[in-house]
């Protein structure tokens, strides 16, 4: 079958179109004929050789996807789904309790574009604790949350779901249209990090009080910068370093406030099936009710996945990049 193949470590001009061998799923997997890949910024570092646990090349690249359940002979329901490796394939397997329905009248690129991006952003407010009724603040005007990158896949959907909770958000994007079309989206406070630091952006915005939360995913000195910008008891949530810096911290500038810095790796969380299925039972309400709509900036054929690599490596996507496969 047809595959977007990592050759060797390095950047977009390491990815091939191949001829690989078919998928078999195991006992506890599901067989899927792909339609349409999602990429993300972790896939990025997988074809660099630095994401946690990459197998050594020739390997597959992709973890998440959209298309139909293959039985038997037959294909049956729409699905989209995630895995570690192997999605960007004409057909993938993925764990039965990581595949979910797409929601009626969605593209296959739509759905594609849905399960990284929208658990992730609901985690970060689980793990901030701000999901539920009582939201765990000390701003007496309600809950906000700085969302770094907020024009892309993650950022956009944190910015939906922070709406439906009634949380005020503030992000940080390289161009004041990104921020634009991101205010359309729900957010009331963009900040051009290119015009204006942010950490003096949010000091001055939020009168000196901070925000309960900063959603962080660049690294080096953007973690410690974060815990300037949150507020007493605030929470810095880290979930990437696509600076590709290593962060840095001294532990001692959270004393004062009380402040903590809390890791989100998606990759280690799917394996929590309780946590999973609490995660799906609230997104799939929200679905249901129409609140919830991926952000789809760009689709490449597969024949152009190094196109859409190197976009994703320079930072000028809006929201999500998919690759359609079939």
């Amino acid at each position: 079958m047809k595959a977007l193949v990592i050759t060797r470590f390095g950047g977009p001009e390491v990815l091939e179109i191949q001829q690989v061998s078919e998928a078999h799923p195991a006992p506890e997997q599901v067989l899927v004929e792909v339609e349409a890949g999602g990429l993300n910024f972790a896939d990025l570092m997988t074809t660099h050789g630095g994401y946690a646990g990459t197998p050594k090349p020739p390997l597959t690249a992709g973890r998440e996807f959209a298309g139909r359940e293959v039985a038997g002979n037959a294909t049956g329901r729409r699905v989209m789904g995630y895995t570690q490796w192997a999605a960007f394939a004409e057909k993938t397997v993925a764990k039965r309790d990581l595949v979910w329905p797409v929601p009626e009248n969605w593209t296959a690129e739509q759905g594609a574009a849905f399960p990284v991006n929208f658990f992730t952003a609901y985690l970060a407010y689980w793990k901030a604790g701000l999901l539920g009724p009582i939201k765990e603040t000390r701003n007496k005007d309600g809950a906000r949350v700085l969302i770094h990158a907020v024009a892309g896949g993650v950022g956009t959907a944190a910015v939906q779901i922070g709406k439906i909770l009634g949380i005020e958000t503030y992000g940080t994007s390289s161009s004041d249209e990104k921020l634009a079309k991101v205010r359309e989206l729900g957010s009331q406070h963009g900040i051009n990090y290119k015009q204006r630091d942010y950490a003096e952006a949010i000091k001055e915005l939020t009168n000196s009080e901070g925000v309960d939360a900063v959603f962080e995913m660049l690294g080096g000195e953007h973690v410690a910068k974060s815990v300037k910008c949150v507020g007493e008891f605030g929470r810095v949530i880290v979930y990437g370093a696509a600076t590709g810096e290593t962060p840095t911290l001294d532990t001692r500038v959270l004393y004062a406030k009380g402040a903590s810095v809390h890791g989100l790796w998606l990759s280690y969380l799917s394996a929590n099936r309780p946590l999973m299925e609490a995660a799906w039972k609230q997104l799939s309400e929200w679905l249901a009710a129409g609140l919830l709509h991926p952000v789809i900036g760009k689709v490449f054929p597969l024949e152009h996945a190094r196109d859409a690599y190197t976009l994703l490596q320079e930072g000028k996507n809006y929201g999500k990049i998919v690759l359609k496969i079939r």
